[in-house]
């Protein structure tokens, strides 16, 4: 990446990171009565121009539109900014990816067009002219036609595989992981084009995330080993080894317990229920990523930074939206606090 976009990139990155919304901003939120009053209460903050266009009445569904719209837009001006970066554009695939395991996930439980579209945004689509792609999945009349449509774009196989495995083990979360692994994949592919350590740390994280949580998740919903390893992005040795011995391992228990020799042993979940101890491992994950991006600012015109804001300003809409669906759902205040990605007291 040229040196003096990385630089410009980085000082818009610390002026976006000083204006991240607080815990006390999001408590101020999550605090609002119903959803107007929510509305006029984001109409205080950043994303005031994000909402403006939201119309009545208001729904969770229509404020996050809006706010995945503007985070859209960030990270575009963001990747813009700094120049051609794989990096960036990998991440920036998030936005499509999402779109496609809604579709997907939404033919096989039989949603018509219509009720897909209302939670589908192109917005990020169509500032990197990729609308196609996500309107022929949207269009098909069911999960086969779907898949097939797909089958001509670079990651179609991986697609052809998802609906495979859901064939036979009829679970859904099998298209979040598959579409995971492409995004991911993408982003090693990327990484190994960069020099910087911090921002290799920070991208080398989300793909441990990715890893291990899907030789969990492949553990917990009874797959064969090979099937797991198809899930796996290709790593570093050592990394490597331990995902094998985590594949090998008899129980779901046993795969965590393979961590507690790493970096990642104060993650380690200490439930007994299966279901319950992936959740609090996810959790305690993301908290780990989100910790990281917040310290990838200690070295100033680092790319690093640059990742860090993008990761930062998807944790922030990604609250901002978590906070929308409890107002609306009456959810208490301190349960939707707790759910948050924030910095522990």
């Amino acid at each position: 990446m040229g040196g003096s976009k990385n630089v410009y990139a980085s000082v818009k990155a610390y002026s976006k990171r000083g204006k991240l919304l607080t815990k006390a901003d999001f408590q101020t939120l999550a605090e609002s009565r119903d959803l107007e009053e929510l509305m006029t209460r984001i109409k205080n903050t950043v994303y005031a121009d994000a909402v403006a266009d939201v119309q009545k009445p208001y729904s969770s569904q229509s404020i996050e539109s809006a706010l995945r719209s503007k985070l859209a837009d960030i990270h575009y001006s963001i990747a813009k900014t700094s120049g051609n970066s794989g990096v960036l554009d990998a991440y920036y695939m998030k936005f499509i990816i999402s779109n496609l395991k809604l579709i997907l996930k939404g033919k096989v439980l039989g949603k018509s067009q219509e009720e897909l579209e209302t939670h589908v945004n192109l917005h990020a689509e169509e500032l990197i002219k990729q609308r196609d792609i996500v309107i022929k999945a949207l269009v098909s009349k069911d999960l086969e036609e779907a898949v097939a449509s797909l089958n001509s774009v670079q990651f179609g196989e991986e697609i052809a595989k998802a609906a495979a495995l859901y064939n036979e083990k009829k679970n859904v979360q099998i298209f979040d992981t598959y579409f995971d692994k492409i995004l991911y994949q993408h982003l090693a592919g990327a990484m190994k084009n960069y020099s910087d350590k911090e921002a290799t740390k920070l991208v080398s994280m989300d793909i441990d995330f990715y890893n291990i949580l899907s030789v969990i998740r492949g553990k917990f919903w009874g797959l064969q080993e090979e099937q797991i390893q198809d899930l796996i992005i290709n790593t570093s040795p050592p990394a490597r080894e331990l995902l094998g011995r985590m594949m090998a391992a008899a129980t779901v228990r046993d795969a965590f317990n393979e961590l507690s020799s790493t970096k990642y042993k104060d993650l380690v979940p200490q439930v007994e229920n299966e279901l319950d101890a992936i959740a609090e491992f996810e959790r305690a994950f993301e908290m780990a990523i989100y910790s990281s991006s917040l310290r990838s600012f200690t070295k100033m015109f680092s790319f690093a930074t640059i990742v860090g804001i993008t990761k930062l300003t998807s944790f922030e809409v990604r609250n901002l939206a978590a906070i929308a669906f409890a107002v609306e759902q009456k959810i208490p205040t301190e349960t939707t606090m707790s759910k948050l990605i924030l910095e522990e007291e």
